[in-house]
């Protein structure tokens, strides 16, 4: 048995720090969960304010008429390939960014002025209208590359790999050079998979980036049907003109109500998010925090 027993404030402290961080969790809970429960609810149960966290008078209908919506599936599509696009095209960037960066001054000469270009950007942006000339300029408007070449290098997770890499142990460089092993090499075989955690964190961040931009895809396209899903979203379903809608969409929109069509399509577009986080999650919390104990 241990030779000390814990104060009894100590145990009210961890009790009452439990129970606010739960109540904090339900508390961004909730949201979703109604969300959800309106997007599976009648449109007269939802219209009445009868749903709160579970469903009233079960409907699949907002869901249906979600899937049924072509330009709905089509602004699916192009967030998916601009996630798996861009973020493979980003994670190639910044490996090769911050290798180099996470080297001192020895070894690469410039390496600090180097760093504070790039950590420069991240206080002083170029603005809007000069971005957008140069995205016309180079003839991206109404294609997918606008939305993945100008975000291409994120410099916040450029500094969080480079810090990883500034972590790992010397002696493997070292070694891998003694073996004759050139810098590509050392890269790819090397610290790669030795950086796991960190990758799988900046990785996460990447995607989510991509899945949730809106603002590039209504100002980069001129077409409706270029559109990311985001944008789509906010263009449909934040700033919805009803006056323009056809009689068809009138009458869809009886029967599932706007509210109830607006959950539904919300909670599909969060769901591929949802599903792939709990698969990213130990990866995350130990990228985050690695480094911060010493052995």
């Amino acid at each position: 048995m241990p030779s000390y027993r814990l104060s009894i404030g100590y145990r009210l402290f961890t009790i009452g720090n439990m129970a606010f961080l739960t109540l904090l969790a339900l508390t961004c809970l909730f949201p979703l969960i109604h969300v959800f429960s309106v997007s599976l609810s009648s449109a007269q149960a939802v219209s009445a304010g009868a749903v709160k966290l579970w469903p009233v008078e079960f409907s699949t209908a907002s869901y249906e008429a979600a899937l049924a919506k072509k330009e709905f599936l089509q602004a699916f599509w192009i967030t998916i390939q601009r996630s798996v696009i861009g973020t493979s095209t980003s994670m190639i960037l910044m490996i090769l960014l911050a290798y180099p960066l996470s080297k001192d001054n020895r070894q690469f000469r410039f390496r600090t002025v180097y760093a504070w270009y790039f950590v420069f950007t991240m206080i002083f942006g170029g603005g809007l209208i000069p971005t957008y000339v140069v995205v016309k300029s180079t003839g991206l408007i109404d294609s997918i590359w606008a939305l993945i070449i100008p975000s291409a290098i994120i410099v916040f997770n450029v500094v969080v790999l480079l810090n990883f890499f500034r972590n790992l142990p010397k002696e493997l460089e070292e070694s891998a050079k003694l073996d004759g092993a050139n810098h590509w090499t050392i890269l790819w075989r090397i610290y790669v998979p030795v950086s796991l955690p960190a990758l799988a964190t900046v990785l996460l961040l990447t995607v989510i980036w991509h899945w949730n931009s809106w603002f590039d895809g209504l100002i980069y396209m001129n077409q409706p049907r270029h559109y990311p899903l985001q944008t789509y979203l906010q263009t449909t379903i934040v700033s919805k003109d009803l006056s323009e809608m056809s009689a068809q969409e009138a009458e869809k929109y009886l029967r599932v109500s706007i509210r109830t069509g607006r959950a539904a399509q919300i909670f599909i577009a969060a769901l591929p998010i949802l599903l792939a986080y709990p698969f990213l999650q130990r990866f995350f919390v130990k990228g985050m925090i690695i480094g911060s104990v010493k052995e």
